[in-house]
């Protein structure tokens, strides 16, 4: 698996974005609001390069993303890694024992399936697996 993107916690997206436009050259590449978890998110990205960075902006007083910043302050909130054929990267990774969040896919933005992993078998991380979808031929 590879990086797909990490995802940071933030108050606001519009002054977030500032300071990566700013100071990293970063754009906003892709905007969205998902409904189902409740958030607002932007994904960056560097000239020719895939969404490195998601900034992540609570759209409703009570959804995980708020309840993230109320106790721990922006920041640091997932790792992405892209897992093509997620069912099967599930199930291996339970095989080996990690605690899955998901039991199955749920859909996420730009049209992926993802699955969180526990942080508790991750070092403490939030992991995200991310499917993108298939492209039609």
């Amino acid at each position: 698996m590879t990086v797909d993107h990490v995802g940071i916690a933030v108050r606001s997206i519009e002054e977030a974005s500032r300071f990566y436009e700013k100071m990293l050259g970063l754009k906003v590449a892709h905007r969205e609001e998902t409904p189902g978890h409740g958030v607002r998110v932007a994904f960056l990205a560097g000239d020719g390069q895939n969404a490195l960075i998601e900034l992540l902006e609570p759209a409703l007083p009570e959804n995980p993303i708020a309840k993230f910043l109320e106790t721990r302050g922006p920041g640091l909130h997932h790792l992405a890694f892209a897992a093509p054929g997620i069912e099967t990267a599930m199930s291996r990774i339970a095989g080996l024992g990690v605690s899955l969040i998901d039991r199955s896919p749920r859909p996420g933005s730009r049209q992926t399936r993802v699955c969180f992993l526990h942080p508790k078998d991750c070092d403490g991380v939030l992991v995200e697996l991310v499917e993108h979808a298939r492209t039609k031929s």
